[in-house]
């Protein structure tokens, strides 16, 4: 029960870390796209890695990058890459088996290129679109959330200081 609290504790957390970036929405939404690409990558334990460097290359938020890598985490890791060898050896079929004991990208090296070259072929077939999802998920929920947060600070501005200013436009006329 604890793990789960402090699951949803650490998502909430990097949820709002996200979406209070000083930057632009563009930035964010970008960044987490390339976050979400390099997470569908089987290049355990390099996607951090991967996804920042990218970050800079295409200049987004790289903190936003970073999150973005947790769309594979150790809970979805085995059905995740099971989807990149299925996907993979779909469209190049080599006489591979897939072991989901060993997905750490040197396991999968040792095991030959050819099953690095299925698995790599499947992320990059699932990286796309979910990368072109997340972007614009990403825009619009960031967008959302900056547009309410700045009307709760219109509001909150107005209950103390717009009072004042009412009564003393009515007292003026």
């Amino acid at each position: 029960m604890r793990f789960w609290v402090s699951f949803k504790r650490a998502i909430r957390y990097n949820y709002l870390r996200v979406m209070r970036l000083k930057v632009s929405t563009h930035s964010v939404a970008l960044g987490m796209a390339v976050g979400v690409f390099s997470g569908c990558l089987p290049i355990l334990p390099f996607q951090t890695v991967v996804a920042v460097a990218l970050a800079f290359v295409v200049r987004c938020s790289k903190v936003a990058a970073a999150a973005g890598t947790w769309i594979s985490n150790p809970l979805n890791w085995v059905p995740f890459y099971t989807a990149c060898f299925i996907i993979g050896n779909w469209l190049i079929p080599l006489d591979v088996t897939f072991d989901p004991q060993h997905m750490e990208l040197k396991d999968l090296l040792e095991q030959g290129w050819g099953i690095v070259v299925v698995m790599m072929a499947g992320g990059l077939v699932m990286a796309v679109p979910c990368s072109i999802i997340s972007y614009f998920v990403t825009f619009r929920a960031v967008n959302r959330f900056r547009q309410r947060r700045m009307i709760r600070l219109i509001n909150k501005y107005k209950s103390k200081h717009g009072d004042h200013k009412d009564n003393d436009q009515n007292m003026d006329s």
